[in-house]
């Protein structure tokens, strides 16, 4: 038994925010049915850098675990599909504009009305209200309105971005805490709710001090490249082989072990290294301290000796290390699962770890409308003959 085995779970969203979402709760063995335009499917079907034999290497791993059903949502007897769907469904997702539900008359109240037990998740970019609700808004807006593009990145340049969708799946997984905790209320309530989980808000969430620093100090985080100011040491410093290694001793009990890694244990005591606020005030004079040591190491060397001390080092990873790893292999963080025309395929695993209902990933993303006929036949009850009907007519 998984734990979500006996959940069903509609997900009506595209692109990665909504998708996400569907995707950590299947992961965790909900019964997910993807809702998507028949002929066309959802755009991350075609999305990512890189393809093999023209298919996406993203869409298996988004769409991991879910069954695809083809559904026009635009057409009443697609909405009465999904109206049927919902007198058995635990929890909707969906990430479209504000108002787009409402528009195909399945709004939440509407669907309440059919299963009051039901819980919308509600993913967009700037909530359902407020004077902003009915923008436009993806993942690089709600990462910029949040606060977090204005803090990546070197100081001279311009905001920078993190290399994936984080805002998506930053508000993605709040919507899917959500969800749970929607579902725990349900135990307590015997009703559903809706769950409004908007992109900029997600990434305000992750923000730490951000706003008491201005409102009560007036400082303004600036961007500050691979540091943080005034946690040190706390950086990648330069191995003699050309590599890039990260070393975190901003504690002060780790950094008198890292001064007496580097064979200095007298720099434990220093008064402008030996405290916290000693230690972030001579920042930048301690990162060339450190840096001119590490660079006489090769990265091998270098790790070997921070280990022996316990420091916290580590090399950064490329897949190429994650796939050689020892520690990736004996955690199965990466799993491979059969693919219908890529064979062997890896990607990473369920997380967390649950110790005795861990989750599974069950297989890659389905093909377009694979699993529509079974859930009409099955979840709905509906004929072959009505099925081939609903075919011709562009509903499925």
């Amino acid at each position: 038994m998984t734990p979500l085995s006996d959940l069903r779970v509609l997900e009506m969203g595209q692109l990665l925010a909504g998708p996400f979402c569907g995707q950590l709760l299947a992961d965790f063995g909900a019964d997910v049915i993807k809702v998507e335009p028949p002929g066309v499917g959802d755009p991350m079907r075609e999305w990512g850098r890189e393809k093999s034999g023209g298919k996406s290497l993203w869409w298996p791993v988004v769409a991991r675990g879910k069954k695809s059903l083809t559904l026009n949502l635009r057409e009443e007897a697609g909405q009465q599909i999904v109206r049927e769907l919902v007198a058995e469904t635990d929890i909707l997702v969906e990430n479209f504009r504000p108002g787009t539900l409402e528009k195909w008359n399945l709004s939440p109240a509407a669907l309440a009305e059919i299963n009051p037990r039901l819980i919308v998740v509600r993913v967009s970019g700037y909530g359902q209200d407020g004077p902003y609700a009915d923008r436009p808004g993806y993942g690089a807006i709600g990462e910029a309105m949040g606060g977090l593009r204005a803090v990546i990145g070197e100081p001279d340049r311009p905001p920078s971005r993190a290399g994936i969708s984080i805002g998506d799946t930053l508000a993605a997984t709040f919507a899917c805490l959500g969800a749970l905790v929607a579902l725990h209320s349900r135990e307590n309530t015997g009703r559903g709710q809706i769950v409004d989980s908007a992109l900029y808000e997600a990434v305000l969430g992750v923000m730490e001090s951000l706003i008491p620093e201005y409102e009560i100090t007036g400082y303004v985080r600036p961007r500050t490249g691979s540091i943080l100011p005034n946690v040190a040491p706390a950086n990648a410093y330069p191995t003699s082989d050309g590599r890039e290694h990260l070393i975190s001793g901003n504690q002060d009990t780790v950094w008198k072990r890292l001064a007496a890694a580097m064979g200095r244990p007298e720099l434990g005591d220093d008064p402008r290294y030996a405290t916290h606020s000693a230690r972030g005030e001579n920042q930048a004079d301690l990162d060339e301290l450190i840096g001119n040591w590490s660079a006489t190491l090769t990265a091998e060397e270098l790790e070997a000796r921070l280990n022996e001390h316990s420091v916290p080092n580590g090399k950064i990873y490329t897949a190429p290390d994650m796939l050689a790893d020892a520690h990736f292999a004996a955690r199965e963080a990466i799993v491979r699962l059969a693919h219908p025309t890529l064979g062997e395929f890896p990607m990473q695993n369920v997380v967390p770890k649950l110790s005795d209902t861990p989750g599974e990933v069950r297989w890659v993303g389905p093909e377009l409308g694979e699993h529509t006929d079974e859930v009409l036949t099955k979840l709905l009850g509906r004929s072959p003959e009505e099925i081939e009907g609903l075919h011709e007519a562009g509903i499925v």
